[in-house]
């Protein structure tokens, strides 16, 4: 996690970051004021703040030289672990902040520093929430000032000749000042972005991220290597976010960067194409993105990076599966699992994916056995796997592993295998989306076996993670709502299955468009639910649309289109007969997508959509 801006400052125990990345923090460290009596300002009140540390009514804290004392203190009682350990030295950061806070100005710096430690211990302690309102002080404190105005002290030509020498001395300070600033402003908003995503509020993290690289860009200039750093810091988070198309723009930015200052087939030009071929695969660009990964193998073999090789090559396989080249994912997949094996052992979770991989592509080529012998061979290295084994690592297997056994038929031991999964990452905080990706596909087997409370309670819980973690606008969230509104319908709950739908009608209209098969499902569902309701020219409105669209996009003699057709008419009839109709049946009003989606790898929320 970004700290200060001085690396041999940052506090020993900061909370963990939510992506794997090299810190793009700047190396060098702001000089702290000095707290002779002749350079000191006359201390100030600060101005109350609802951030702010409450007030001490301790006269000691007066002295200056108290709050570089406390927060030193605090470093020694993080690293000791003596006398209270993070609780002792919390306390220390905390006091050390309200001193350097009665101090006023000439001490912004070391005020943000210990407010740094001081959210670094919250996170340490699983106290993320508590730790937000801390950095936001910490950025707080530290904004830069405003440039002064050019023309400003300019009126008299007289008097700006005779103080020349002076007034550009005294501007030397501001302006390195500012810079310092500037610095610690950057750290304070990538380690409030880490936090916000340790929380799962991925919308806030990237708003954070991008703060503060703007501010590393107005301080450092658009094209340093530490700049390209943070841009691929924040492409990722926006891969997890799933905006390709803004990670694209910061990836290929870093790209280039590298290649200016860096050696040719570098590491980090080799971070960056990696990076760059997940973005391309996710858009579906798959012979782009096999160009980025061969060239990254290329470089990891020229700087005998062996396990690296083999990590790029599953990533090559994958690509060859998505072209449907199978001979030539199987060989890349075996030459990985080989290097694997040899370098980390068979119970290492990196050769179980390797399994999950081959599983897949043996269920995809119809040779079922070997799928299946495959997913037991990984099953019995995530049993028992190594130790230091990423836990999200294996739910993500035990995952994959699941929606194999589904696409078998296996309904009851997928469900298992996602119980599994869950209790991994129920408790890991940062892990709130792929937790609720985990109760949507829960909630889409118990739907398949019939047990619709447990779905409706699956996708429920789904709902409110996503909704807390700011991800209401995604395409995966309208699908999931779809799906609960038809676990609603199944347990007769009307009322509530058409505020789903018509809020996945509203999402997905938002994301996809109008014309989106998913979307036509939707307005599918919602026409069945308004005639369930009564509203029958509601109903037939929406059946008007869906008909005419679908009639555009698929012709006259598809089969679902004649099934609109029918559902269409038989309203129709209705509208034009008494109120007293025959009572139908929900279920066959409504398309259930159980019966009909394609499984399709890689794209778990895939089992959610629907067509009608």
């Amino acid at each position: 996690m970004p700290g200060l801006a001085a690396s041999d400052n940052s506090p020993p125990t900061a909370a963990p970051p939510p992506r794997r990345l090299s810190s793009p923090l700047p190396r060098r460290a702001p000089p702290s004021p000095s707290p002779s009596a002749s350079s000191r300002v006359k201390p100030r009140k600060p101005s109350p703040s609802p951030t702010a540390f409450p007030a001490d009514a301790d006269d000691s804290l007066d002295n200056p030289d108290l709050g570089p004392f406390l927060l030193k203190q605090a470093r020694d009682a993080m690293v000791s672990g003596e006398g209270g350990g993070a609780a002792r030295a919390l306390e220390f950061a905390e006091r050390a902040a309200r001193a350097l806070e009665r101090r006023g100005e000439g001490a912004e710096l070391e005020l943000a520093m210990s407010l740094h430690v001081a959210a670094a211990i919250h996170c340490g302690l699983g106290r993320h929430a508590d730790a937000i309102p801390v950095l936001e002080r910490a950025v707080a404190v530290v904004t830069p000032p405003a440039p002064a105005a050019k023309g400003e002290g300019e009126g008299e030509d007289g008097a700006a000749a005779a103080g020349g020498d002076d007034q550009q001395q005294q501007r030397a300070e501001p302006d390195q000042r500012g810079e310092e600033w500037s610095l610690a402003a950057f750290s304070g908003w990538m380690q409030l972005g880490d936090t916000h995503a340790m929380l799962g509020r991925m919308d806030e993290s990237i708003a954070c991220y991008g703060k503060g690289l703007e501010i590393q860009m107005a301080a450092l200039g658009e094209r340093d290597p530490r700049v390209a750093e943070t841009c691929r810091y924040l492409a990722e988070a926006h891969v997890q976010a799933l905006q390709f198309d803004e990670a694209e723009k910061l990836c290929r930015k870093a790209l280039e960067i590298h290649r200016e200052h860096s050696a040719p087939a570098s590491l980090e030009e080799a971070s960056d194409r990696r990076l760059m071929a997940l973005i391309l695969d996710a858009k579906g660009d798959y012979d782009g993105a096999l160009e980025h990964l061969v060239l990254a193998s290329m470089t990891m073999v020229a700087n005998g990076r062996d396990i690296e090789v083999a990590t790029i090559d599953v990533a090559i396989g994958n690509t060859y599966l998505a072209l449907a080249r199978f001979d030539e994912a199987v060989f890349s997949y075996q030459k990985a699992l080989t290097v694997l094996k040899s370098a980390r052992g068979d119970d290492h979770p990196t050769v179980a994916s390797v399994y999950v991989r081959l599983a897949d592509l043996y269920h995809r080529t119809g040779r079922l056995r070997e799928s299946k012998s495959f997913c037991e061979n990984a099953l019995r290295v995530y049993a028992k796997p190594a130790p230091g084994a990423a836990p999200d690592e294996i739910a993500g297997g035990l995952m994959e592993i699941a929606a194999i056994y589904e696409a078998l038929g296996d309904l009851d031991e997928a469900l298992k295998l996602l119980q599994r999964a869950l209790k991994l990452l129920e408790d890991s905080p940062g892990q709130w989306s792929t937790v609720a990706g985990i109760e949507a596909q829960m909630g889409v087997l118990y739907y398949m076996v019939g047990r619709y409370a447990d779905s409706r309670n699956s996708f429920e819980s789904a709902v409110a993670k996503l909704r807390a973690s700011g991800e209401r606008k995604s395409a995966f969230f309208g699908v999931l709502l779809n799906q609960m509104g038809l676990a609603c319908v199944q347990l007769f709950k009307i009322d509530e299955a058409a505020q789903l739908f018509e809020e996945a009608r509203a999402v997905l209209e938002q994301e996809c468009g109008a014309s989106h098969p998913d979307t036509l499902g939707v307005y599918s569902n919602l026409a069945a639910i308004y005639d369930a309701m009564g509203r029958v020219e509601d109903a037939i409105e929406i059946l008007e649309h869906v008909l005419k669209v679908r009639e555009e996009k698929l012709g006259t003699a598809n089969p679902d289109v004649e099934d609109e057709k029918k559902r269409l008419a038989e309203l129709l009839k209705e509208a034009g007969r008494s109120r007293n109709r025959k009572q139908k049946s929900l279920e066959n009003l409504f398309v259930t997508n159980s019966q009909r989606a394609k499984k399709e790898a890689g794209r778990r929320w895939s089992n959610f959509g629907f067509r009608s």
